[in-house]
């Protein structure tokens, strides 16, 4: 069970991780199609991030605070990170941002996959085929995204 804890701890880690950074990014461009998207993402990530609180609760597992305190500084460390690329849509900054979020988010289909495959009896009321296919959503929407941020700097690096 220690193993299944550390797992769903590194999981809902990541999830804090990524919200820190798609929040930094939605306020960046609050009003803008940009900001629209990120926060429309936020909001989705979050609901994944309870259905994980709410699976973790289900097996009577809690929630690791060293996780959570080590993923919100490793996003501090990896957004200075992205500003040195910059934080403008016609920027790298922003097309690692992107590819970041959709290796996350791809991660989070694997968690869901996983417990689907292992037919835990606790979580038989978990609908892990849906959530799948949420995460490949929104790994479509974030890859559309990232696209056209990455034609903008890559041009711009270019002209």
């Amino acid at each position: 069970m220690k193993e299944l804890d550390s797992y769903l701890n590194d999981h809902l880690a990541g999830s804090v991780g990524a919200l820190e950074l798609v929040g930094h990014w939605a306020h960046l461009y609050k009003g803008k199609p940009l900001g629209a998207f990120f926060t429309d993402i936020e909001a989705q990530i979050r609901a994944d991030q309870d259905t994980l609180r709410d699976l973790m609760r289900s097996l009577g597992i809690k929630e690791s605070n060293v996780h959570r305190a080590g993923a919100w500084a490793a996003e501090k460390v990896g957004r200075a990170r992205f500003m040195i690329a910059g934080d403008e849509p016609a920027g790298l900054g922003l097309v690692l941002t992107l590819e970041g979020l959709i290796m996350g988010i791809a991660g989070k289909k694997l968690l869901w996959s996983a417990l689907a495959a292992a037919n835990l009896p606790k979580l038989e009321a978990f609908d892990f085929k849906e959530l799948q296919r949420r995460a490949e959503q929104q790994i479509e929407r974030t890859e559309a995204e990232r696209i056209q941020a990455a034609r903008r700097a890559l041009k711009s690096l270019t002209d």
